[in-house]
């Protein structure tokens, strides 16, 4: 199967800010949190400020989501949609991803976090979640989908497919993102998991 291309948003801006303090960034945010349009990203005194994040962001987030959703569902799989919100690490790591679940039971600490990379920054993402100890962290960027899982040594792997969902083949979901229509993709994503 071919893989449609999603054309790579380009709205994200950001800026990174290095040598910032825990208090200063707590600081910062304080100041920004009514501003939903600002993501704030901590990581050992390196702060990363991207804004907005675009209709395109969205519409890949939201149909990897959905998508991931319909197969759960469809395989019986327990889930919990986390969404984004914010793990944190005080004094040193601070990270909303775009999308989080937790597998089989609610979690304080979900199991699989989403980022939907358009811009890359100077922060290593995996870092922002290592000290949760989140299983697994998948990124979509430029048409692809990473998946690093958490191996027993606290170190983020890259593997081909997720420990929760070993027989869905990633190169499908990027199938189903990149067409044109939502409604269309997820419809014709649940019947080819339907046939398997």
């Amino acid at each position: 199967m071919s893989i449609p291309l999603v054309e790579q948003p380009t709205e994200e801006k950001l800026v990174t800010l290095k040598n910032v303090s825990w208090d200063q960034f707590k600081g910062i945010e304080t100041q920004l949190q009514e501003n939903r349009n600002v993501r704030l990203s901590y990581l050992s005194g390196i702060l990363e400020i991207m804004s907005p994040i675009g209709d395109k962001h969205e519409k890949v987030k939201r149909t990897l989501g959905l998508l991931l959703e319909a197969y759960m569902k469809k395989l019986g799989i327990r889930f919990y949609c986390r969404g984004g919100f914010t793990l944190e690490e005080p004094g040193y790591a601070s990270g909303t991803p775009d999308e989080s679940y937790s597998i089989g039971t609610e979690k304080e600490v979900p199991d699989i976090v989403i980022e939907i990379i358009v811009t890359s920054g100077s922060i290593n993402r995996k870092e922002l979640y290592k000290p949760k100890k989140v299983p697994e962290v998948w990124f979509w960027k430029s048409n692809s989908i990473q998946i690093f899982r958490l191996s027993e040594s606290g170190e983020y792997e890259e593997v081909n497919r997720s420990g929760f969902f070993p027989n869905l083949d990633p190169a499908l979901l990027l199938h189903y993102i990149a067409m044109p229509d939502q409604y269309d993709a997820l419809i014709e994503f649940e019947q080819v998991i339907r046939n398997q």
